[in-house]
């Protein structure tokens, strides 16, 4: 789960920065992680932009291009395991298990404006909508009172 999330949020909107903007920086995420290779960079943007998009991101421009990382699975002592030579099939390794344990539906992306950081939603009805309530819904819950006064007072 933690390798998905770190993955989905590679693209910080309130720092503005992106590790997929340089090989550079994408070969150091994925030599931090100890994963395998790094493979091709617009490649991996695309499965980021799709995996946020399933979790219900928009996105300007075309949709992005279906990509495969390559996942193998092994028996150990009889037991299935997944692998991966390289990162971007680690990655959509982790998310092909969140979704066959139907973990899935509770990642989600933060509702306040300018975050969209991806978080896994805990909450027993899964009904979060912040990925921190002590920043994001903070903002977010002032903001409206700002508006609703402001609106009481004209």
């Amino acid at each position: 789960m933690e390798l998905l999330l770190a993955f989905l949020n590679t693209r910080d909107l309130e720092l503005g920065t992106d590790v997929l903007d340089s090989a550079a920086a994408w070969r150091a995420w994925v030599t931090e992680r100890g994963l395998g290779g790094v493979g091709d960079l617009a490649e991996v943007r695309a499965v980021r932009t799709s995996l946020r998009a399933s979790l219900g991101e928009g996105h300007d421009g075309p949709d992005p291009t279906p990509a495969a990382g390559l996942i193998r699975v092994d028996l150990s002592h009889g037991v299935p395991l997944m692998s991966s030579e390289d990162a971007l099939g680690a990655v959509l390794g982790a998310a092909a298990r969140l979704a066959v344990l139907g973990s899935w539906e509770r990642f989600k992306i933060c509702q306040a404006d300018g975050c969209l950081w991806a978080f896994f939603d805990r909450s027993r009805n899964r009904s979060r909508t912040w990925c921190s309530m002590q920043v994001c819904g903070n903002r977010e819950k002032a903001r409206n009172f700002r508006e609703r006064r402001a609106l009481s007072v004209s």
